[in-house]
Order: structure tokens, then C-alpha cells, then sequence
């Protein structure tokens, strides 16, 4: 009996190597650019997966069954039963100083056609927020030269601003404004463009190209060709070359458009990984998501450098309705939203914003002292104005009280109407401002005062000591008496060029 069940084990004394199945695993199913791996035990969040020796992708699930894995370039030839293998690297994509000018994709690579970046360094997408102590408050403001937005709801460098509406009410070009006016002031500038048609961003680029702004911004594309990987790592991308930048003491802004295609992306890939939806069939965790990405947008202190990351989001809207999901989620996170409106677009004002639901909380702290003063009181015309304005309709007795705050309110509307590449400089947006305070506009017809702006912001820039009013703006506290007088007469010609167009 013994020689019966005496048999050969020596054929199962082979040592099982643990470290390959750690590192090593099998393409189990493919499903829109996402990767199911079994294996890969040892397998970290965010660790880029090699398949096949030819594709990479980046893990974004770790389930009990299977690895996610997004892939960062969509392809048919990826088969059931390939080899992943893990790098033991974090994403990073590369950052260089010779981004400014360029179009770039999420990896940090040119695909504009140019010479590839020489000189890179690898920095992670994905990292917290700045401590609380390397940080210090927003005081110092990002102009626009949008006069509606600089005087009721000013922007600071290293503040979060939404911008939000539906389609075509000016969104973007309120984005590409800011991005344009930042020329010559020592700002570099970060376009992200997520799920964006190519000719689309092409377009911008051109626009950017043209008025010589593409100098000092980069342009990140994930298109709407490109895999939803790439869409949903491209905010986070753009982010960490931000932060680069302003590691080493550089003032930056970057323009998310739009955040609503970002959180559509994420809401595709987790219904992908079959994790549970929520309200609109967002996962739970999309509020994080945009939380930690817009939180690490801040105005470092002194002791780090100084630099600064100012973050525009923008947000589609559907059907003006502000209390959506992703809306709600990102109006908590910023410091302040700009409202467009499709009524006020369709109605020639321009930009759209609606000044009652549009706030910055960091207010006047993001003001120059000048500015400051000349636009204090502004809101409180406008909203009185609005209440107001109901009552012409009904032809009811006004005290002339009243109809000067109608009068003004229209003045003020007409005052922030502004065409597309017509921002204005620090002194230009004063002395309309004080041309409006000691209302030389009173007595003008809304025709009237459209002309009257161009006219006097334009006298305005052909003087000789231009550069030096828009100094004083920024520098001083005080409107000094000599400039004073340059505006009263520049306001006394503007209004002569007007009853005698001839002269």
C-alpha cells in the first residue's frame, strides 16, 4: 500500500514568486478606454500601468476584483489577456518655462507643431492644497479691463472667481478679457480647454496669437477627440504647472473651461468602475474632486516666494438654473461668481452679467484705493435702479429724486457695455468712473454717452503721461490735483467733440 501512494512531488516544489504577482497583471476586459487588470496587487491610486510594453495608462480604480485603469490614448489593439505591468511611478507630467507660447496636451507635450520642450521637470498632478501658513490673504487686485467686473466685483490675485452661465452668453470671452489685459504686467497665463472642439481651441489660439498675448500663455487642450482620461486629468495638469510656476515666484491665471465637461468625464468614468451615482448621477465624491483641485489656488506669502495661482472655473449652465448640482458644489468652493445672463446677452448688454447674483467675497480688499473710492457706491445705484426701473413701466409719478437714481442706473449700464478686445487701462476705467461721480453724464442721452466713453477713453490714451496716470491708479492713494485737472478737461473736450462732431 505504501509503494502504491509513494509518487514524484518533487514537480510541485517550484517557490511561487509573489513580487511578480504584485507588480504584474492580465488585461481581464476593455470598456471606452478604461483597462479592468486583474493581478497587480501592489498596485498604488494614480500609478502609471504599462501594457503590453507599448500603451500606458494611470490607475483610477482599486476594487476588490479588478484594477481600473484609464488609458491615456485610446487604441483597438489592446486585446484580453495582454500583460500589465506596473512602473512603480505616479503620474507627473512635464513643466518648462518654454510652455509659454505653446499648446500643450495633458502629459505636458507640444502638439502645435513646434520643437519639442528641452528642458522639463516631471511634477505631480495631484497635490494638497498649500498649508495655512505658507499662504496669506488676496489684497492685490487682477485687473481685467472689464470695467463691470474691476468696479462691482473685483478680482485679487489668488483668488477662485466662477464664471457661469448658459451657452453663448460671453463666458469664455470673459476668460480670454482677463487673459488679453495681463499683457505687459508680469502674468503668465494657463488656458485648459476640457472636451472642447480642436477647431474651437484653435480659434482661441488664433485670437491669443493675434493680440500678441500667446506670448506669456500656454494653452492646455484635451479635446473632445482625446480619451476621457486625458479630459479628466487635463484641470489637474494645468494646475501642477501652475503651481510650478508659482513656486518660483511667478503670478499666474488659469482658466478652466469648463468644469461641467470635466465633472460629465467623471461622472462617465465612474459609472464605468460601476461605483454608486448620486444626484444627476454624479458619483459622491465629485465635490472633491473640484474641491481639492481649486483649493490649491492661493496668494503665497512672502517666505514662499510670493507667487500666486488665480483660478477662473467656468460652468455651463441649463436654462439659467443655478441651484444644479455642479453649480451648488462650485459656487461653495469659490470666493465669488459671475452670473451671465441669456436675457441680458440677447438684450445688447454686454458683458452679460447680472449684477444682483454676481459677488466677490473678497471685495474691496481686491481694489487699488483709487478704484476703491471712485466705485463705492456703485451697487447700491444699480440695485436701487432695479427697483426703480419697475414703476417706468406703469407711468407713475417719479420724485426727481428717484429719476436721478433711474438716470444714473442707465448711465452705469451704458458705462459697463464693452465690445470684444476693448478692455480698458487702470486710468481709462477711472476717469470714467470720475467723469460718472461728478456726473458729467447727466444730462446726455444714452446714444450720447456711448460715444462720450469712446471718445474720452480714447483722448485718454493719446496723451504723453499716459503710462504714468495708469502708475498713479496703481500706486497711489491719493488722485493728485495735476491729474485731476488733466481729467476735468479731457472730460470738457469729450463733451465739446460731441456737439461738434466736426472738430
Amino acid at each position: 500500500m505504501k509503494e502504491t501512494i509513494n509518487f514524484n512531488i518533487s514537480k510541485f516544489d517550484e517557490t511561487l514568486d509573489l513580487d511578480y504577482i504584485k507588480y504584474h497583471g492580465r488585461v481581464e476586459r476593455i470598456s471606452d478606454g478604461i483597462v479592468f487588470c486583474s493581478g497587480l496587487e501592489s498596485a498604488k491610486l494614480h500609478e502609471l500601468i504599462l501594457i503590453d510594453n507599448k500603451y500606458t495608462g494611470i490607475v483610477l480604480d482599486l476594487s476588490e476584483s479588478y484594477l481600473g485603469i484609464g488609458l491615456f490614448e485610446d487604441s483597438p489593439e489592446i486585446k484580453e489577456g495582454m500583460e500589465a505591468v506596473a512602473t512603480k511611478q505616479l503620474f507627473k507630467l512635464n513643466a518648462s518655462h518654454e510652455q509659454l507660447g505653446t499648446i500643450i496636451d495633458t502629459l505636458g507635450n507640444r502638439i502645435d507643431g513646434g520643437a519639442p520642450i528641452s528642458k522639463a521637470v516631471g511634477v505631480p498632478a495631484f497635490n494638497l492644497a498649500q498649508p495655512i501658513m505658507s499662504i496669506e490673504d488676496v489684497s492685490k487686485p487682477l485687473m481685467t479691463g472689464q470695467l463691470i467686473i474691476d468696479a462691482l466685483t473685483p478680482i485679487g490675485h489668488g483668488q477662485r472667481q466662477l464664471v457661469l452661465g448658459n451657452r453663448q452668453t460671453g463666458k469664455t470671452q470673459i476668460a480670454l478679457e482677463t487673459i488679453l489685459n495681463q499683457k505687459g504686467k508680469n502674468v503668465r497665463c494657463i488656458y485648459v480647454a476640457i472636451g472642447q472642439k480642436m477647431a474651437y481651441i484653435a480659434d482661441i489660439a488664433e485670437t491669443l496669437e493675434k493680440s500678441g498675448a500667446m506670448q506669456y500663455t500656454t494653452i492646455l487642450s484635451a479635446s473632445a477627440s482625446t480619451s476621457i482620461t486625458m479630459q479628466y486629468l487635463a484641470p489637474y495638469a494645468g494646475m501642477a504647472i501652475a503651481e510650478y510656476w508659482a513656486s518660483e515666484g511667478e503670478r499666474v491665471v488659469i482658466v478652466f473651461d469648463d468644469l461641467s465637461k470635466h465633472a460629465d468625464t467623471y461622472r462617465t468614468i465612474s459609472l464605468l468602475f460601476k461605483r454608486p451615482p448620486g444626484r444627476e448621477a454624479y458619483p459622491g465624491d465629485i465635490f472633491y474632486i473640484h474641491s481639492s483641485l481649486l483649493e490649491r489656488a492661493s496668494q503665497l506669502n512672502v517666505d514662499n516666494g510670493s507667487g500666486s495661482i488665480s483660478a477662473l472655473p467656468i460652468i455651463e449652465l441649463l436654462s439659467d438654473d443655478l441651484t444644479a448640482y455642479i453649480p451648488t458644489n462650485i459656487i461653495s468652493i469659490t470666493d465669488g461668481q459671475l452670473y451671465l445672463k441669456s436675457e441680458l446677452f440677447n438684450g445688447g448688454q454686454k458683458p452679460a452679467i447680472a449684477t444682483g447674483e454676481s459677488v466677490s467675497r473678497v471685495g474691496a480688499n481686491a481694489q487699488y484705493p483709487l478704484m476703491q473710492e471712485y466705485s463705492s457706491r456703485l451697487m447700491l445705484i444699480i440695485s436701487q435702479y432695479s427697483e426703480l426701473k419697475e414703476f417706468l413701466t406703469f407711468d407713475n409719478n417719479i420724485s426727481k429724486e428717484n429719476l436721478i437714481i433711474i438716470k444714473k442706473g442707465q448711465i452705469l449700464l451704458e458705462l459697463f457695455k464693452q465690445g470684444v478686445q476693448r478692455g480698458y487701462s487702470e486710468a481709462q476705467e477711472l476717469i470714467l468712473l470720475y467723469a460718472f461721480k461728478h456726473d458729467h453724464m447727466l444730462d446726455m442721452s444714452i446714444p450720447e454717452i456711448a460715444k462720450f466713453k469712446v471718445i474720452l477713453t480714447e483722448k485718454l490714451a493719446a496723451e504723453l503721461e499716459f503710462s504714468e496716470y495708469n502708475r498713479v491708479v496703481v500706486e497711489e492713494t491719493v488722485l493728485p490735483e495735476p491729474m485731476v485737472a488733466v481729467f476735468d478737461t479731457l472730460i470738457a473736450s469729450s463733451r465739446e467733440a460731441l456737439t461738434c462732431p466736426q472738430q
